[in-house]
């Protein structure tokens, strides 16, 4: 038997976006696009080198209600979650299972200044 899933974070979907800045050029931005419940699931953590000292790529699963392919609501590679100082860029979507309730997000966390 599956276990029960747990929509317990408050998530902001968010797509980027190009915005003129008047002067012939662009600037991108992250765009709301709605909020949706989610589980959050840590899958991996590595420490990475930089050149100001180590810092830590962590991957996520993140669990979504489902909705059909075209549906705004619907979260999509290149798309991101936010929850306070953090987001989470989405890699991929997929259904969780066959009934299509679920859907399947792998993240990678990255925390905003």
């Amino acid at each position: 038997m599956a276990r029960p899933v747990l929509l317990n974070w408050r998530l902001f979907l968010e797509e980027r976006q190009r915005v003129s800045d008047g002067a012939g050029g662009f600037s991108e931005t992250w765009v709301q696009l709605g909020q949706l419940w989610g589980e959050i699931q840590t899958r991996s953590v590595r420490a990475t080198e930089v050149s100001a000292g180590g810092t830590a790529l962590e991957r996520h699963r993140i669990l979504v209600r489902g909705a059909a392919e075209g549906d705004p609501r619907r979260p999509s590679a290149g798309q991101r979650f936010r929850n306070g100082s953090k987001a989470y860029t989405i890699d991929s979507v997929s259904e969780n299972d066959a009934s299509g309730m679920y859907l399947l997000c792998w993240t990678r966390e990255e925390v905003l200044t």
